[in-house]
């Protein structure tokens, strides 16, 4: 193998994984607590001590963890609604499709843990009134300082339609498929937990080739995995994604449980925690990732919305054909609502000046989390759709960050 020459592999899960079980039920309480503090909003509910309900006084933090026949959920939650978490939690367990102790798990029978307190009011004064503000500054976009600090990663590439990593891209369509036909039951033997993975082939940079393709699931006993999972796999998962996207894998190893048996499967073959599948959730290790996960947190989190708005400002880089390759990287103090930096990197694929793209996103881009919440309507229940098969690279009307809608600035502002 030449040094122009290698191989790159990403994995996706299906949303009966332990981690990402924890992820939907993080993201589900989310939801529940947007979407009723806005309807008490409606309502124009106040409390006592003069505290108005609304979307944007809403902060949670969200943590989940699962074992056999248990769930416990954590966090730090300021609302002023209240939601049934354990009624969330069983109700997202049955979306899963853990309905049936045979699975390894049950909705109706496990157990479920709540320990739940409020924001720190320390991080909430810096959240709530940006140092932007207390110096002075009067733009209300300068209100909502950042949640955390950290830095942040956005990355999008020419290598599939929707500007993401072949690997990572195949890998998540895959999973997607693996879940539609066992809750089609077009596959009966199929249960809730599993995992793919896809392998590319590249030369100069470019996938050239599939190379090795890789579904490990969770099925019922006294499958036979040569005879029957194998052709099945074949025609009914990965034959309709590839021949989607127009690939060939002829010449690609197929691999299937290759450890001959997945029977236990769920939180009783593993534990889940919220946030443990954040590769998975990004660019599937061809982009760096800033380490904050997403699922469970607010928007005023910049973990989770500058990383949204860094995707979102790569994409349309490339998109616009300033580069085939773009990264990007945000920086955040708590507290304040401008970021510390902002890096572009093209690797050398850009088509004009690094500095000119540079400008032109400073132009074009408002990156203060209050400016990013507007812009990509964040304040909204929209998150549980993330919690399995990336938050990157799909076309959902969820997804704001998809959008390349700032095409025309940027080559305007190159110009």
């Amino acid at each position: 193998m030449s040094e122009r020459e290698y191989l790159f592999t990403s994995e996706s899960v299906t949303e009966g994984h332990p981690d990402k079980m924890c992820d939907a039920i993080s993201d589900a309480v989310l939801d529940a607590i947007i979407a009723r503090e806005a309807e008490l909003a409606e309502e124009g509910y106040e409390t006592d001590k003069g505290s108005v309900a609304s979307p944007d006084y809403v902060r949670v933090a969200c943590e989940t963890l699962t074992t056999t026949g248990l769930i416990v959920v954590a966090g730090e939650i300021r609302t002023h609604a209240y939601v049934d978490i354990p009624s969330i939690v069983r109700e997202t367990v049955k979306k899963i499709g853990y309905v049936r102790a045979k699975f390894g798990f049950d909705y109706e029978t496990c157990g479920v843990l709540t320990a739940i307190h409020e924001q720190s009011s320390d991080i909430a004064m810096g959240v709530d009134k940006a140092l932007e503000m207390k110096r002075g500054e009067q733009d209300p976009l300068d209100l909502i300082g950042a949640g955390d600090q950290g830095m942040m990663f956005g990355y999008a590439c020419n290598e599939t339609s929707q500007l993401m990593p072949m690997p990572i891209y195949l890998a998540h369509r895959l999973a997607e498929r693996l879940t539609a036909v066992r809750k089609a039951e077009v596959l009966d033997y199929l249960r809730p937990d599993g995992k793919t993975q896809v392998t590319v082939r590249y030369v100069d940079g470019k996938p050239v080739a599939i190379d090795k393709i890789l579904i490990s699931t969770q099925h019922a006993d006294g499958v036979d995995i040569d005879a029957l999972m194998r052709p099945d796999f074949i025609e009914h998962i990965i034959d309709p994604v590839l021949g989607l996207e127009g690939i060939d894998y002829k010449d690609a190893e197929v691999l299937v449980n290759p450890t001959g048996r997945f029977v236990i499967g769920g939180p009783m073959g593993d534990s889940g925690v919220t946030g443990r599948k954040i590769i998975v959730d990004t660019y599937g290790g061809m982009g760096r990732h800033g380490g904050g996960a997403f699922s469970g947190k607010d928007c005023t989190k910049v973990d989770r919305s500058a990383a949204y708005a860094a995707r979102w400002v790569a994409k349309n880089i490339v998109a616009a054909g300033l580069a085939e390759r773009c990264e990007i990287q945000l920086a955040y103090a708590i507290g304040v609502a401008h970021p510390m930096s902002v890096m572009v990197e093209t690797f050398g694929t850009e088509t004009v000046p690094v500095a000119r793209i540079e400008k032109a996103v400073s132009e074009v881009f408002d990156l203060r989390p209050g400016a990013i919440i507007r812009d990509l309507d964040l304040r909204r229940p929209i998150y549980s759709k993330t919690a399995a098969y990336g938050h990157f690279g799909r076309e959902e009307a969820e997804f704001t960050w998809e959008r390349t809608d700032r095409v025309d600035a940027l080559l305007a502002a190159v110009e």
